[in-house]
């Protein structure tokens, strides 16, 4: 379960939209996706080992707590759950825009937007039947979402063309750094829930075994799914045509075997979204909770259900994540998508960087001599330089609002503090 639920939030809406996003950069892209990968196993590692020194609920939020104290930690838990709601309004565009294979009237953006808010309370609804219940979707859903992406990497090299990307290597109109710097953060995107099975610590088995090995596997099936798909995909299309479509896979598929293929990958695309929706909804109601459980997040995020489930809490999250959908309705699905990842992106980035720096106090306040740990602290410092360079890669409209964002949560902790003493914690 630990395992599908890394592969089932990493492997998502990441891979199904991203080609066409991306199409509007060029195939300087596949370059950034190499260096992607190599950042996100790097983090990996450091999430791998950070289970370890701090078996706690909570992922990068118990990591930073537990490196830096509650400021830090608190700062971490409210960009981190925020990150996870703009996902999960990512996540319903997509679905959605591969529902418009079977249901055209979804293209109307009323229409979609309904869909879309529909999409995040079903999924609502079943995490409020316990962790092991999204724990069983999460298994059925990341074995059905294969299924479009096998058909594109199997078949799809029959109708690659090679021009297609030594033809568009940069369209986008910036010079080539800042061209692959933005797509380093774009790609970032799909790597974003490779921490997930540290999150739900408290509800695991044998967790200091089962954690890291779940994080390393599901890092590393992501990450060879990632790179046969995307390459042959942008060889099947002219880089104007992938730009604009709002269901990459079963557009390929409908290329390789006609109406039907269209059909099976859509719907696959469908089922991985929902894996994808499934488990980020089971992580936004376990960050807050592990922050109210410290006292750092208001107390109805805390509370159980008889489900063992904070389902306040992730009832409050589901109504953000239904007006972020509102205040971001787009008729062009792709620029509502984009918008939605950039900004996830760069906020998760902060997340892992703080995370690796973690690590690296916590190795050096043990009584291990240094040369025990360097290949740990290493390994944390590539991760948090790549999370650095990622984040700058942005642009700077993206990180001066990002800037502004992390801002807001010092009067937040102030606040939180005020209501700790007043309730005598």
């Amino acid at each position: 379960m630990l395992t599908a639920l890394v592969v089932g939030n990493v492997v998502g809406s990441g891979i199904l939209m991203m080609p066409a996003t991306l199409a509007a950069i060029g195939s300087i892209s596949l370059l950034a996706w190499l260096l992607t990968a190599v950042g996100a196993f790097l983090l990996a590692l450091v999430f791998a080992k950070m289970s370890v020194l701090v078996p706690k609920t909570g992922g990068p939020y118990a990591y930073a707590q537990v490196g830096f104290g509650n400021f830090v930690g608190f700062q971490t838990a409210y960009i981190y759950w925020i990150m996870i709601l703009l996902g999960n309004a990512a996540v319903a565009v997509s679905l959605v825009g591969y529902l418009q294979v079977f249901f055209p009237i979804l293209s109307n953006h009323y229409y979609g937007t309904g869909a879309e808010i529909a999409s995040i309370w079903l999924f609502t609804y079943i995490n409020l039947a316990g962790v092991r219940s999204a724990g069983v979707t999460q298994i059925v859903t990341t074995i059905l979402k294969f299924i479009p992406l096998l058909i594109v990497a199997i078949f799809g090299w029959h109708y690659f063309h090679p021009e297609y990307i030594t033809h568009s290597f940069n369209v986008s109109h910036k010079s080539n750094f800042s061209a692959f710097s933005y797509a380093a953060t774009l790609t970032m995107w799909s790597f974003i829930g490779l921490e997930s099975a540290t999150v739900p610590s408290g509800s695991v088995d044998n967790p200091k075994r089962n954690i890291p090995l779940a994080t390393m596997l599901g890092t590393i099936v992501s990450m060879a799914i990632y790179l046969s798909c995307m390459l042959v995909l942008m060889g099947m299309f002219p880089n104007a045509v992938l730009a604009k479509s709002t269901s990459p896979f079963a557009t390929a598929a409908g290329m390789v075997f006609g109406q039907w293929g269209e059909w099976i990958a859509a719907a696959g695309a469908v089922i991985s979204c929902a894996g994808v929706l499934n488990g980020w909804t089971l992580m936004q109601g376990q960050i807050p909770m592990a922050a109210a459980d410290d006292h750092l997040f208001p107390k109805i995020f805390a509370k159980r259900s008889k489900k063992d489930v904070p389902a306040q809490g992730l009832a409050l999250s589901s109504l953000i994540v239904s007006a972020s959908l509102l205040f971001t309705m787009n008729p062009n699905i792709n620029e509502q998508f984009q918008l939605l990842i950039v900004t996830a992106s760069i906020t998760a980035l902060l997340a892992y960087f703080y995370t690796a720096i973690a690590e690296i106090v916590l190795l050096s306040s043990t009584n291990q001599r240094l040369h025990k740990n360097i290949i740990n602290i290493m390994t944390a410092l590539g991760g948090a330089a790549y999370a650095f360079w990622a984040i700058f890669g942005s642009g700077e409209k993206m990180v001066f609002y990002m800037t502004m964002f992390v801002f807001s949560s010092v009067p937040l902790y102030a606040w939180m503090m005020w209501v700790k003493k007043k309730e005598g914690h």
